[in-house]
């Protein structure tokens, strides 16, 4: 049996991975990270840190197993919360958890659990590993949980193999209702526990509050463009290209740029740096026959450029690019070449249905051309790509 430090979080699916390791013989450690001190910019009674602190301890007590917090907000500034910022600053949308997972809980985290002598790492996340060799090697495959409703293998696609080597999952193979069953049969105060919601490990926060500790406001103009307008937009960028070469790939991923004599003024905003493309909460612009969304964001003239209407298309397009730099492979032996392509199953978001997608490798980057045009594909935000329920790898929308 393995010598195993568990992340307890507080939650109820941490609680049950560390009650099922120990059922099956291991010895368990149960560790706590705190990443995060300061509470003015959550919503109060949004998951805080003292109390998820408690919940785990008390679980831990109650299976019997030695536990301990460690202070990581250190790193965890550095690599999440700055990194946020700046990427914001750019007119980006960051996706944190995904940010978490590789720094924090796949590396600071897991280089504690080592030091303290531990075989593996195990979490409460919803997905599963298997483990094969291929070519002599052993390779480790990232698959997709049981509960189609909760699979959080999309947050975990950027661990590496030499991450997952060390990583348990023990809740994978379960549905969301069979482990609050677990819970409850055990007396486990995280039972009915409701689960966590907003930023990894700080709560539940007012995003333009939290961004406003360094990205300070700047009043510009919401411009609206009708859906016409948009539509010409995207025609002009479309050439005439043969399908699948280059000039088509860069057309179908290229971001639409308006000016604001294409539109009219309809608001103002407090900084361009705070919206992202989809989003329809926090413009303060009513009287519309139906709601606006952000279609596209401008940090360099601080414009936002809204549509009415989820179906504006302004919202969509086909095809994203991912910089060589921020593509990243959990399925190293899989990697395509340059001038191939690879028909896979991807998303763009958590909880996204799996869309048809082929992988175009070029010089510089990876451009992912969907079969079906997507709604809001936001740079900043991550692409994974899968086959057969397996995360083969991700990048970040360029």
């Amino acid at each position: 049996m393995a010598k195993v430090v568990v992340g307890l979080s507080g939650g109820v699916d941490s609680s049950v991975a560390a009650y099922l390791l120990k059922e099956q013989g291991h010895e368990v450690i149960g560790l706590f990270m705190k990443n995060w001190h300061d509470d003015t910019v959550t919503i109060s009674d949004e998951c805080p840190w003292l109390e998820d602190s408690n919940d785990a301890m008390l679980v831990a007590d109650k299976l019997g197993i030695p536990f301990q917090t460690v202070d990581l907000s250190n790193p965890y500034k550095e690599r999440i919360v700055d990194y946020m910022f700046d990427e914001y600053a750019r007119g980006r949308t960051p996706n944190p958890d995904v940010l978490c997972n590789r720094e924090i809980k796949f590396d600071v985290f897991m280089d504690i659990a080592l030091e303290l002598g531990a075989d593996f790492v195990a979490t409460g996340h919803y997905c599963q590993k298997t483990t094969s060799i291929e070519n002599g090697q052993e390779v480790h495959h990232l698959i997709g949980g049981a509960d189609a409703n909760k699979d959080q293998s999309y947050f975990l696609c950027q661990v590496s193999q030499k991450q997952l080597a060390k990583t348990l999952f023990p809740i994978g193979h379960l549905q969301k209702p069979q482990v609050r069953e677990i819970a409850a049969a055990q007396n486990l105060i995280t039972a009915g526990k409701k689960d966590s919601q907003g930023l990894c490990f700080i709560g539940k926060v007012r995003l333009p509050d939290f961004l406003q500790q360094q990205l300070q406001p700047k009043v510009g103009d919401i411009v609206e463009i009708d859906a016409q307008t948009s539509r010409e937009k995207m025609l002009e960028l479309v050439p005439a290209a043969a399908a699948g070469s280059d000039e088509e790939l860069v057309t179908l991923s290229r971001k639409r740029k308006y000016h604001p004599t294409e539109g009219k003024k309809v608001g103002q905003h407090q900084g361009a740096h705070y919206f992202t493309r989809g989003q329809r909460k926090g413009l303060a612009v009513g009287g519309t026959p139906e709601p606006l969304f952000v279609i596209e964001t401008d940090v360099i003239t601080n414009t936002i450029y809204v549509g009415q209407g989820k179906n504006h298309p302004g919202l969509y397009r086909r095809g994203l690019f991912v910089t060589a730099a921020e593509t990243h492979w959990i399925r190293e032996d899989l990697e395509i070449e340059i001038g191939a392509t690879l028909e896979v199953m991807a998303r763009i978001r958590y909880r996204q249905t799996l869309e048809k997608a082929t992988l175009h490798r070029v010089e510089n980057g990876l451009y992912v051309i969907f079969d079906d045009e997507q709604s809001a594909i936001s740079p900043g935000q991550f692409v994974a790509w899968y086959q057969d329920n397996e995360c083969l790898g991700s990048g970040v929308i360029a």
